[in-house]
């Protein structure tokens, strides 16, 4: 059976550094990927304007996305201006059932980033309203309302912790060693990023930091590599394991 797997993340790089090795490996298993960024980046920079820097990135994010064979899209908003509102929601609504996903990953509600936060709880409501067909997107020539709710996952939180440092514990790790090349390379593409990490971030090493933080999660499965998962199960959302079946080889359930 093969599944189409929507990664809606703020932020080009985001997925790549949170679960660049997951979509890597669902990919190489026949899966269809789609990687959508809210923003395009254009706050990301010291050095170029808001215009110059999204060119930049989304075709940085688009190269990425084309190494696991993955398509990529930008969603329209900007750096630092996500918000939880009527015509966001739809926005994300309207892209939601534009790309039809069995199986939706977005990031961590509690995140370091106001634009992590408000991607996660605009995603997670729209993938409640997309199934419902009188949620109108007043779009251009939309998609038609989706069958049923997809499967939601949040992925890791940057450094696996909420804004206070307190720790977001997984519900499963996913073994990504076989992909930890591919997902290196897929954040390498993201060359604008490293200047702008060293100077806001004080991360001198954006792989490096990646690899840390992947070597982590994996110490919380006893393995070297790994990616955290939590499924979201709320009234009238799946609660089968759909991700975790397809991913069936690879997944270590953490005890609760």
């Amino acid at each position: 059976m093969t599944e189409r797997i929507l990664c809606i993340h703020a932020h080009p790089d985001d997925a790549e550094l949170l679960a660049g090795g997951t979509l890597a490996l669902l990919a190489s298993r026949g899966h269809q990927v789609i990687i959508a960024t809210m923003t395009a980046g254009d706050c990301g920079t010291a050095e170029y304007t808001p215009e110059e820097i999204s060119a930049i990135r989304l075709g940085e994010a688009g190269r990425a996305a084309a190494r696991i064979g993955a398509e990529h899209h930008w969603l329209g908003f900007a750096d630092l201006a996500i918000f939880l509102d009527d015509s966001s929601r739809r926005r994300v609504t309207a892209a939601i059932r534009r790309f039809r996903p069995g199986i939706v990953l977005t990031a961590s509600p509690a995140d370091y980033h106001c634009d992590h936060e408000a991607t996660s709880k605009l995603v997670m409501d729209a993938c409640f309203g997309c199934s419902a067909p009188n949620y109108y997107t007043h779009t251009y020539d939309p998609a038609g309302a989706l069958d049923r709710i997809p499967h939601l996952y949040f992925v890791d939180p940057v450094e696996g912790t909420d804004r206070e440092g307190r720790p977001i514990t997984p519900e499963f790790v996913v073994d990504v060693a076989a992909q930890m090349d591919a997902k290196r390379a897929m954040l390498l593409d993201h060359e604008s990023q490293r200047a702008w990490l060293r100077k806001q971030h004080g991360m001198d090493n954006f792989v490096g930091s990646m690899e840390e933080w992947t070597h982590a999660r994996g110490a919380l499965a006893g393995i070297q590599w790994g990616e955290g998962f939590r499924q979201y199960s709320g009234h009238a959302y799946p609660r089968t394991p759909l991700l975790q079946e397809l991913l069936a080889g690879a997944v270590h359930r953490l005890a609760k």
